[in-house]
């Protein structure tokens, strides 16, 4: 466990951040092996097909995400106000709700995943490979609930290192099973898809055996289940804005990807170029809600103890690591984009097909360039949002949601029809500057609420804040 109420916030917070930034690394890592292998063994029209469902999986996988990290925040309130049996019941609530969630997700995600991809207009070419790939991974969901909710409780504690080691492992697993299930029993895209959700299944036992014998104080017991609705009502009002808050901005992030996907006809190239260059984006941006997850837990622990003072430092000091890494993603994008793109599609005959593949670099790196150029947008984003969310205003970020869904809505109806491709790579950066207005905005204003105003309780922590 670590405590982030003391100490100087910038080794705190990169220290905390590092791990976390390495294992999301590791997790784009091995969805982009998938996708590699999918594009060099199965062919250019599996590898679309498997990058078209992106914002359909985020649509549901950003559910659990927000839901399973607005439970870690519950957590990391009350180990920051020293309440070690709290801590125990909260964890137990966080168990239970999530057993629950994930039966009630998988019975109505797996029956909609064909109905979404229509909404999207997936091109018939590609529907059949979206189809079975998304329909393998939503009947894992409670593989990926499972992994979630234990990483998230040991982050919660300050301990980020644990998460990480068990990603290694699952990161080998996931290769091992890819060439296993892809190459050797011949399961192509399905295969990619059931390896990455037994991977996360292996990473969540380790978290959950971890947490159980290293925490030995923490340890849930059977009295810790009792059902408290005012307990479960406090994990929900946390976690279900948070969870809603993904959920609206993958709404976007579908309406932008049906904006591109009316663009195939007129232009190949732009789903293929879209699917490989998103997967690059991915990888390279991952230090930007690394620094978030880092905010979340650091704002969540102190606000807990009511240090509101550390946690104005935390986010001025998260702002400057954010400068840093955009710097770095812009170069590495652009540094690197020729041989990362022809990880993914090659002109051989698997792969390159029927497509201009010099036209399919060309419309990659140009999407490339305008998310890499506007880092700092998307890192200011996680920053302030989950400031916010870990001082328990989980319900105004969902509000910063709705702005992001106005700005896709608005590039995707507008910009896409004046500008064609051009209007989809900026539909991002738009989202995101819209979301930055209300959030910093919104931020001050709490934070001067909180620190001017709010009743002062043991170690002068606000009593509301752990309620």
């Amino acid at each position: 466990m670590k405590d982030l109420t003391k100490g100087n916030p910038f080794k705190l917070i990169l220290l905390f951040a590092l791990p976390v930034f390495a294992g999301s690394v590791l997790q784009q890592f091995y969805n982009m092996v998938d996708t590699v292998i999918v594009g060099n063994t199965v062919g250019v029209a599996a590898l679309t097909g498997v990058g078209l469902t992106g914002s359909v999986s985020f649509f549901v996988l950003g559910f659990v995400s927000g839901l399973t990290a607005g439970f870690g925040v519950r957590v990391a309130q009350r180990f920051g106000a020293g309440d070690e049996g709290g801590v125990r019941r909260s964890i137990a609530m966080s168990y239970t709700l999530c057993i629950v969630i994930s039966v009630l997700l998988t019975a109505v995600a797996v029956p909609l995943t064909g109905p979404l991809l229509r909404l999207m207009n997936t091109p018939a070419e590609y529907y059949d490979y979206a189809y079975w790939y998304l329909f393998v991974i939503f009947c894992g969901l409670a593989a990926t609930v499972f992994y979630n909710i234990t990483a998230g409780i040991l982050r919660a504690l300050g301990d980020s290192r644990t998460p990480l080691i068990f990603l290694v492992v699952a990161a080998a697993v996931n290769i091992a099973l890819d060439y296993a299930f892809i190459v050797g029993l011949d399961l192509h895209y399905t295969g990619a898809a059931l390896a990455t959700i037994l991977s996360q299944l292996v990473s969540g036992i380790g978290c959950f055996l971890y947490l159980t014998l290293r925490y030995r104080v923490l340890r849930v017991r059977r009295e810790d289940f009792a059902w408290d609705w005012a307990l479960a009502r406090g994990h929900m009002a946390m976690g279900l804005p948070m969870a809603l808050q993904f959920s609206i901005t993958a709404i976007g992030c579908i309406v932008q990807q049906s904006a591109l996907n009316g663009l195939e006809a007129a232009h190949p190239g732009v789903a293929t170029a879209y699917a490989a260059s998103s997967k690059i984006d991915n990888l390279v941006n991952q230090t930007l809600p690394a620094l978030g997850t880092a905010m979340a837990n650091y704002a969540g622990q102190n606000s807990g103890a009511g240090r509101y003072d550390r946690v104005r430092k935390g986010v001025n000091v998260g702002m400057l690591y954010v400068l840093i890494s955009s710097a770095l993603g812009i170069a590495l994008c652009m540094g690197l984009y020729s041989p990362l793109m022809n990880l993914f599609i090659s002109a051989d005959g698997n792969s390159g097909a029927a497509l201009d593949l010099t036209l399919v670099m060309e419309y990659g790196r140009k999407y490339l360039l305008f998310q890499s150029g506007c880092y700092v947008l998307l890192g200011a984003v996680h920053i302030y949002r989950n400031a916010l969310q870990g001082i328990g205003k989980s319900a105004v970020t969902m509000l910063a949601g709705v702005t992001e869904l106005a700005g896709r809505v608005l590039t995707a109806f507008v910009f896409v029809k004046m500008w064609g491709f051009t209007g989809a790579c900026i539909s991002n950066p738009v989202a995101w500057l819209a979301a930055d207005i209300f959030l910093v905005i919104t931020y001050y204003v709490v934070m001067r609420k909180y620190t001017e105003h709010a009743p002062r309780g043991r170690h002068g922590r606000p009593q509301e804040a752990v309620s």
